[in-house]
């Protein structure tokens, strides 16, 4: 019975005109749902920054969305509203979970899984900014299907895979020079 669902789902999705938003709704949920998921299951902290940095600035962008739709428009809203939406993670240091604690990270003095939410974050915005420089370049169309969705992820997959690689969020190896 479930291959026979799975299969119609499949078949379902190729009928049709397929029309893709990174930012969509149903992305935004998973993504936001995924996160707790990983934690527990041992992910490092580093790699969930990165998706809590690109979760977190797409709730940004949803906001302005609604703002546009409302009429809402004044000087710098734009900055204000994605910098308190990435911001937010600031929250998770309220829970025992996870304390902020500093460490050096290239020249920053920064908790890492905040500097990994703040990097999620960037990437998003850079990526998606780095498709549409590339359209532009092909005539305002895209390379190949659903390639506005496929730059950021692989972007942000990228850049979780190398900090898991670097184990930034490892706690320090005990010193045992002592016994």
């Amino acid at each position: 019975m479930f291959i026979v669902l799975m299969s119609t789902l499949l078949v379902l999705g190729f009928v049709g005109k397929a029309v893709a938003n990174p930012a969509c709704a149903v992305c935004t949920v998973a993504v936001g749902a995924s996160l707790g998921i990983a934690r527990k299951m041992g992910v490092d902290d580093s790699v969930v920054g990165v998706w809590s940095g690109a979760f977190l600035l797409l709730l940004g962008y949803w906001t302005l969305k609604w703002m546009d739709k409302k009429g809402w428009n004044f000087k710098g809203r734009d900055f204000i509203v994605l910098n308190l939406s990435v911001l937010m993670i600031l929250f998770v240091y309220m829970l025992p979970e996870l304390p902020y604690t500093p460490k050096a990270i290239l020249v920053f003095w920064i908790d890492p899984f905040l500097f990994a939410t703040i990097v999620g974050a960037l990437v998003l915005h850079y990526s998606s900014e780095f498709y549409q420089w590339m359209k532009r370049k092909n005539g305002g169309h895209a390379h190949f299907p659903f390639e506005k969705v496929v730059v950021p992820v692989v972007s942000l997959c990228l850049v979780a895979k190398w900090f898991s690689y670097i184990a930034l969020c490892a706690p320090a190896l005990p010193d045992f020079s002592n016994l």
